[in-house]
């Protein structure tokens, strides 16, 4: 749920990530809402995800406590990813080696959205 932001996250990451559909989008037709999300239905690999920009003002945002994780093809793209989203974001896991995958960093984009990029083998 988002504060007027949400289709400005969506071009972020239409522009970011691979395979990233906009499956359905419905704008507010009037009013000072105009313009702005009433109600989107996106998806990202097999995972499908629903966001809106809220009427109400509300006192909390997104939380890393919930992620969207994405698996990816190769180091390059795990990089392109992490600077793309990253950008005016934070960094909560710095991109590494952290034993569990070849390597693997937790970012939070401008949104305030949390991401968990993985590029799959080197575990234990």
């Amino acid at each position: 749920m988002f504060q007027g932001q949400a289709k400005a996250a969506l071009e972020l990451w239409q522009s970011a990530v691979p395979g990233f559909e906009i499956l359905e989008l419905t704008e507010f037709p009037e009013g000072e809402m105009a313009g702005q999300v009433m109600s989107a239905r996106i998806r990202i690999g097999g995972s499908e995800w629903m966001l809106n920009d809220s009427p109400p003002v509300h006192d909390f945002g997104f939380t890393p406590s919930s992620s969207i994780f994405i698996d990816c093809d190769n180091e390059p793209q795990l990089l392109s990813l992490a600077d793309r989203l990253g950008d005016g974001g934070n960094v909560l896991m710095p991109v590494d080696n952290y034993g569990f995958s070849a390597l693997f960093t937790w970012v939070a984009d401008r949104f305030g959205v949390s991401w968990q990029l993985n590029l799959p083998g080197g575990g234990d």
